[in-house]
């Protein structure tokens, strides 16, 4: 792992280290819903309806589904409250956060570290009583790495924040998926690969745009403590190894020819765009490119592989 780098967070020299004094704007429904990250929440909820989707090869018990979908909602939305809830004193030093309802005080952190915690409390309960043991495992397990190893261990502290953090974001479609087969098999680990290997190169694109927030925030991100050319070649591993993993879905079973060919070629796609990367341009614009591109990436390629899905039985 990378050596352990230690970035002041309490203050700042272009930031002001005094606290933000309470917002006098009204607190409502809507505050608590985005203390949820509804974008977040969206897009993984996709996943994990295509991971259920893929395990029951259209034979959906649609019930099973909806309950599954519940509790999956509710464990990320608690993960995202927690996240919320750590990083308000973050938060107040990057433009795209300082407006946070925590980062403004507009509510109370011991009311707001109430609601990630029952809402923990009740998607787990969802997942446990509706979709199996197994499914409320990895769902613990997500909790805990963006929690525990995420948020408040390697962000503070390592480059490897990014990479390992991916874990929980792999969790949505292996809950889905699990929570038919109640086992692991070759579909859990590909779609676990699918959504891990993703995300470095997501968010480090988003991270080169925003490289100089990250740094006055103190936040160790790969492009802040190496460099935005080492992040561009860090980047190419991840979305090589993302084009063996539909050819494979395909040999397997799993889904048909026409998920193959698209998402391949989404694959190489990003791959092309990654090693252009290198050529002598402007890198905002460039990463701006390559982070809209990885979002319908995943999107396409979940939509996808839902229509093509096999037919079992």
């Amino acid at each position: 792992m990378d050596k352990q780098i230690s970035y002041q967070t309490s203050s700042d020299s272009t930031t002001s280290s005094t606290e933000p004094s309470p917002s006098d704007q009204p607190v409502t429904w809507r505050d608590f819903v985005t203390l949820a990250k509804p974008g977040i929440l969206r897009s993984n909820l996709i996943a994990t309806f295509g991971g259920f989707w893929l395990a029951s090869g259209w034979n959906v018990d649609y019930i099973h589904l909806l309950w599954t979908l519940l509790g999956t909602m509710l464990v990320m939305a608690s993960s995202c409250v927690f996240n919320n809830y750590f990083d308000r004193e973050l938060d107040t030093k990057m433009i795209r956060t300082q407006d946070r309802v925590l980062a403004t005080r507009r509510i109370s952190p011991y009311i707001v570290l109430w609601y990630a915690i029952i809402l923990g409390i009740l998607g787990l309960a969802v997942l446990t009583l509706f979709s199996g043991l197994l499914a409320a495992a990895f769902g613990v397990l997500g909790m805990f790495v963006y929690v525990i190893i995420y948020t408040l261990w390697l962000k503070r502290s390592s480059t490897w924040s990014t990479s390992l953090g991916g874990i929980s974001g792999a969790m949505p479609p292996v809950i889905g998926y699990v929570a038919v087969t109640n086992h692991v098999d070759l579909g859990a680990w590909l779609l676990f690969a699918m959504l891990f290997l993703w995300q470095p190169p997501h968010f480090w694109a988003l991270g080169i745009r925003r490289v100089e927030e990250y740094r006055a925030a103190g936040y160790p991100l790969l492009p802040v403590v190496k460099g935005i050319q080492r992040t561009k070649y860090q980047m190419l591993p991840y979305i090589a190894l993302l084009i063996p993993i539909p050819i494979l879905m395909y040999m397997y079973n799993y889904t048909g020819i026409i998920f193959m060919i698209v998402s391949l070629v989404l694959s190489v796609l990003w791959f092309g765009m990654a090693v252009a990367g290198f050529r002598k341009q402007d890198n905002d614009k460039w990463a701006k490119t390559a982070f809209i591109f990885s979002i319908n990436y995943l999107t396409i390629s979940f939509i996808m592989m839902i229509i093509d899905t096999v037919h079992k039985g």
